[in-house]
């Protein structure tokens, strides 16, 4: 989950989280705060592929220094196995404009 944090020329979230203080510094946090996220949210089907099984959680984070974001995480459970893995984030427009 540390690619996050890491700057881009595209689809550049690093930005985005750093607003919240995520940092290449503190990268754990955000891993473990997107896997407790993941536990305790609910969990929607978004697509299956020869891959697997894609979904969507979202959520709010209040991040190291105190500001809330609001995000979508996607996951996807590998076919033919038990593990399910992080795909990536993005802000939760639905949220955001609501707001």
């Amino acid at each position: 989950m540390r690619y996050l944090l890491l700057p881009r020329d595209e689809n550049d979230k690093s930005q985005f989280l750093a607003f919240a203080g995520y940092t290449l510094a503190n990268w754990h946090v955000l891993e473990s705060e997107l896997r407790q996220l993941a536990k305790t949210h609910e969990i929607s089907y978004t697509e299956t592929s020869p891959y697997g099984t894609k979904y969507e959680v979202r959520g709010t984070l209040a991040g190291p220094d105190g500001h809330t974001l609001h995000i979508v995480t996607v996951w996807i459970k590998l076919e033919g196995t038990e593990e399910t893995r992080f795909v990536t984030l993005f802000p939760d427009r639905k949220r955001v404009d609501a707001e």
